[in-house]
């Protein structure tokens, strides 16, 4: 079990969502980052899509009361383990006791702290992310407790070398599709959307990103339609809008672009003032 003595900003428990309820108007959730949360359970013998902590811009302290291992990978938040610096992307063994500090993140957005066996918080409908209305808490809070798998003793098992890329936290080129209603713009509107980088706004959270450049445009709002994670909303008002893992199952604004899945990942590692330039790739 680990006691939270400090959430951090904005800290919740993820898996890989909710995949059987978006019918039912039940966002389908799940870690930001879907790379770094799978190579932090990959270093440790997960499961790829065992829950983990997802940490946003300033980490929490935490205090274990059993012995374990563990994993952080995704932003580099100055990880400290009974405060002396401690490795990201490295399985780590945990002692009962110890008490691992994270700070303000130094590069990207979201960090992620996996344990030797996943997190076993509240289940609900197939899945352990985090989200109000759907769990109990929607996010970690000061006292809490987060219970995992039990380990009965820190062995020195290796598992596989894995190589874990660091690059596309800093990357700015985020590859996308044409969306359903990207033919409706005009092609200097079209040239637009590529020729230019575009600038992440302050609003931006687990639902969506918005981005700060309007696109003008006289696009008509269409009959309400599925979106999904990196689908890019247009408003009337020109507002380019990428939705994220918190979306809703249905909008009714343009969907002009469609973001490749790894690109989620690339913007979730992406806050206020970020650049990002759209690549157009073929099916």
């Amino acid at each position: 079990m680990i006691k939270v003595l400090n959430p951090g900003l904005y800290s919740t428990i993820q898996d890989f969502g909710r995949y059987n309820y978006l019918q039912y108007g039940v966002p389908l959730s799940g870690v930001m980052d879907r790379y770094a949360a799978s190579m932090a359970n990959a270093l440790l013998g997960n499961p790829k899509e065992a829950p983990v902590l997802e940490m946003t811009m300033v980490g929490p302290v935490l205090q274990f009361f059993e012995q374990t291992e563990i994993c952080i990978t995704g932003a580099d938040m100055e990880a400290r383990l009974n405060g002396l610096p401690l490795a990201i992307n490295k399985a780590m063994a945990i002692t009962q006791g110890d008490v691992l500090n994270f700070g303000k993140s130094i590069r990207g957005f979201r960090g992620y702290l996996a344990v030797f066996g996943g997190f076993k918080t509240e289940y609900v409908m197939d899945s352990y992310s985090m989200y109000q209305g759907i769990t109990t808490n929607s996010v970690i809070s000061k006292g809490s407790e987060l219970p995992f798998v039990q380990k009965d003793g820190v062995t020195d098992k290796k598992y596989a070398v894995l190589r874990v890329h660091k690059a596309y936290i800093n990357k700015e080129r985020i590859e996308v599709f044409e969306g359903p209603e990207f033919n409706l713009l005009s092609k200097n509107q079209q040239e637009k959307l590529f020729s230019k980088p575009h600038i992440i706004s302050n609003n931006n959270n687990r639902m969506a990103y918005q981005l700060e450049e309007p696109l003008e445009n006289s696009i008509k709002a269409i009959i309400t339609s599925p979106v999904l994670p990196g689908t890019v909303q247009l408003t009337p008002k020109g507002q380019l809008i990428i939705l994220m893992r918190d979306c809703q199952t249905t909008g009714g604004y343009p969907r002009v672009l469609q973001l490749k899945e790894n690109a989620i990942d690339i913007l979730s590692q992406k806050f206020t003032g970020n650049r990002i330039k759209f690549k157009r790739i073929n099916i």
